[in-house]
């Protein structure tokens, strides 16, 4: 079946589960993708992100919306049983011949932390999994009694294990999965050089609670590999109206169509992550979407271990404070938040700090139990926030 057929019986199966999508294209023999709407942020909080499911729908709760209400993600059983066979067969290629038999899940929250020791032992693994609600000392005790051979985990989680551990090479792992964060070429390199093991036994993987498993990267390639289900597409900001400036040569915001994902409206989705270097290669004879890495994510919501959006920290922000004005930075997964206001005060900024960690429960959780970074909360003056130290926008993103 050509890429094309494939759209057209895509389109129907979303027609049928969400009448809504008709509005958003003009209802008339589809010849490309062009013909079909991107599927943005604002259309999925008033369509999809807040309805409500029985008991047999799998749901996965994120970030906040401008409505202030967390997005709920919906999987059906099927979905929930493509979701692991994918991850499952990635896991296969990268294990493959590896003789790892114990893996150990440390991977914060949602759909990868639930799933991920249930994986695990389908392949066959003796698997331990453990909760973002339990202190760092019992993640390095864990690690220590059990020596898995493989580490399935968050690179920001990765870091605060390195950090309270007095040797991390004596876990004796092996291998080390990657999700959920950007992992840079040189960070991975450094990791390597801890654990005492080869960057080729480090696999990062790109995920999307909407879609799940996206991409990994491929070592003998050097570049990130879509899954075969997944059709890519690249687009620049002013494409779906973001305000923001130009996106460097080869860069662009991800666009994805999944064929198999049904609990979703999974039609040229806009992830908001931007890559470099989309592209189709010949692999092994097959013909393959590739990219070469990932840059920063644009948009309203970044990740700090869990998913967190400008919503959720101005809400925070304006309960406090009548008159501000806030711009957020993340840089290596974490955040720092500039405020300038008049009105603010040392004891308010460690209030608006604790109130936005416990905006979402989970990311609370994990920085006090110093697996994830605090959330920095600074004021600074207005100068500082339009030049210079602060840049004139309300998200960026620094290496």
């Amino acid at each position: 079946m050509d890429l094309l057929e494939k759209l057209k019986g895509k389109l129907k199966e979303v027609k049928i589960i969400y009448p809504w999508y008709e509005q958003f294209y003009i209802n008339q023999p589809i010849k490309d993708f062009n013909d079909l709407p991107y599927m943005t942020t604002d259309i999925l909080e008033k369509h999809y992100y807040h309805q409500e499911y029985d008991d047999s729908i799998h749901v996965y709760q994120t970030s906040g919306t401008s409505s202030n209400i967390r997005k709920k993600i919906a999987y059906s059983e099927a979905d929930e049983q493509r979701y692991v066979s994918l991850k499952m067969e990635v896991y296969k290629q990268f294990l493959n011949n590896s003789a790892c038999k114990k893996a150990f899940s440390d991977v914060g929250t949602g759909h990868a932390a639930s799933t991920a020791d249930f994986i695990f032992k389908k392949l066959q693994m003796e698997s331990k999994a453990i909760s973002f609600d339990r202190p760092i000392e019992e993640h390095i005790q864990q690690l220590k009694t059990f020596k898995p051979d493989v580490l399935y985990t968050m690179p920001s989680i990765l870091d605060h294990l390195i950090y309270a551990a007095e040797n991390p090479a004596d876990f004796g792992i092996k291998k080390i999965i990657l999700v959920g964060e950007i992992a840079s070429e040189e960070w991975q390199q450094k990791i390597a050089n801890i654990f005492q093991i080869q960057r080729e036994d480090i696999m990062d993987t790109l995920g999307s609670i909407e879609i799940g498993t996206i991409a990994y990267y491929s070592h003998d390639i050097r570049r990130y590999v879509f899954l075969d289900h997944l059709y890519a597409e690249g687009i620049q900001s002013d494409e779906i109206g973001l305000n923001m400036e130009k996106l460097e040569n080869k860069e662009s915001i991800l666009v994805l169509t999944s064929f198999v994902r049904s609990m979703f409206p999974a039609i040229r989705f806009v992830t908001y992550d931007v890559v470099r270097d989309l592209r189709t290669m010949v692999i092994d004879g097959v013909e393959k979407q590739t990219f070469q890495n990932i840059v920063k994510r644009v948009g309203p919501e970044f990740k700090h271990g869990e998913k967190i959006s400008i919503y959720d920290i101005e809400e925070i922000v304006y309960q406090h404070l009548k008159e501000a004005s806030v711009r957020v930075k993340l840089q290596n997964n974490a955040l720092t938040i500039y405020i300038h206001s008049k009105l603010v005060n040392p004891s308010m900024l460690t209030t608006i700090q604790k109130d936005i960690q416990e905006k979402i429960p989970e990311i609370g959780r994990m920085i006090n139990n110093k697996i994830l970074d605090e959330i920095q909360v600074l004021a600074v003056s207005n100068e500082e926030l339009n030049t210079g130290k602060v840049k004139n926008k309300k998200i960026y993103y620094e290496k």
